[in-house]
């Protein structure tokens, strides 16, 4: 991270003075180190290598927490599409051994587990917005949480809608609570230890939560234009985590926004979708088709006028002054968004704009 931060605090794992692709990839199952998991687990999860879909891992033994701030990337694949090699967009933010969730796509459970994070320490979840793939893996997280013996509460913060996905998830479960209740005698009511809260954040950044470890800012980004904006109430926003050691600033889905380039001011790390620019041209071309036949909303204008390219990165990079990015949500290749595609690609696209680090994120990557 340019020198940023030297070593961690307590005697921790020393930080390299310069983060690159090839010493993260390296270390991307690193995170096996920090054993968050419960005892009660089984000795044998799935873990994902940094390049090549599922394989078998063994979880060592039991060590406690690391600590500082790290960040976990649960899942790197734009949706609403599912392959079998990547998850979509979850990511886990570690601060002192606990762990903060923002978004959970589908696979971020299993990826929890692959990660040793865990799904029972996960309290607090954060939404950039309610798009499935980054809320699909909500029910499964909750109920198991809840079958699993886990009692404390779990909190939910992201823009309008929330509190009803919270509660809609709560009603999913039902029937798993109601046969479970019965027949294992289980006293915890799902409706009083799940909660979700609606947060507003507009063109200046706001504070959204804040406990011992961290404080959390959001600020309205570019995913949803404005003529939707003025039909619904729904918003998409970006985040901006901060803790004793780090700033990591999550951007969310999102076209270039200044609003989100002032949000990640300074920030250590900023985690950024990205997508092909070539691709995007092609979807701007097919929405264009697709006007001229009356069609003038579809997901060719919505792929194309809302989310970032190479460009639109460096550019938000380069005016927050970030010292490393990390390309998350990754679109290209065919329209079926498989990362058919020359990663360095991407990384030529963002240095010619911005002259900072850049890492194209991997499922269970650790920074």
């Amino acid at each position: 991270m340019s020198g940023s931060k030297k070593s961690r605090s307590g005697g921790g794992l020393a930080r390299p003075p310069s983060v690159t692709r090839r010493n993260v990839l390296s270390r991307g199952l690193a995170l096996t180190a920090m054993t968050l998991l419960p005892a009660t687990f089984s000795s044998t999860v799935r873990a994902q290598d940094a390049g090549s879909g599922l394989a078998t891992a063994t979880v060592p033994p039991k060590r406690e927490p690391r600590p500082g701030t790290w960040l976990v990337l649960l899942g790197t694949r734009a949706g609403p599409g599912i392959d079998l090699t990547r998850g979509q967009t979850g990511s886990a933010v570690i601060v002192d051994g606990r762990p903060y969730l923002v978004d959970c796509g589908y696979g971020t459970v299993r990826q929890l587990v692959a990660s040793n994070v865990g799904y029972l320490p996960i309290n607090t979840v954060f939404f950039t917005h309610l798009h499935d793939d980054h809320t699909g893996d909500l029910p499964a997280l909750l109920s198991y949480q809840w079958s699993n013996g886990k009692t404390t509460p779990t909190d939910a913060y992201g823009p309008y809608g929330t509190g009803n996905l919270i509660a809609a998830s709560v009603s999913v479960i039902h029937s798993n609570v109601d046969i479970r209740t019965v027949d294992e005698g289980r006293t915890v009511d799902p409706e009083k230890q799940f909660h979700g809260h609606d947060v507003t954040a507009g063109d200046t950044p706001v504070q959204v939560f804040a406990d011992d470890r961290i404080k959390v800012t959001a600020i309205e980004n570019a995913h949803f234009p404005k003529r939707s904006t003025a039909k619904m109430m729904y918003r998409s926003i970006a985040l901006r985590l901060e803790t004793q050691d780090r700033t990591i600033v999550f951007a969310g889905d999102t076209a270039y926004s200044a609003n989100v380039a002032r949000l990640a001011k300074g920030a250590d790390v900023f985690v950024c979708e990205v997508a092909d620019a070539t691709m995007l041209a092609q979807f701007e071309k097919r929405a264009k088709d697709e006007a001229a036949k009356g069609n003038t909303e579809s997901i060719f204008r919505h792929v194309a006028e809302t989310h970032s390219s190479p460009s639109d990165v460096a550019r938000m990079a380069t005016e927050a002054g970030v010292k490393l990015v990390v390309l998350n949500h990754q679109l290209a290749g065919p329209a079926d968004g498989n990362l058919a595609y020359p990663v360095t690609e991407f990384i030529k696209g963002v240095r010619q704009g911005f002259s900072g680090e850049v890492i194209v994120g991997q499922d269970l990557m650790v920074l």
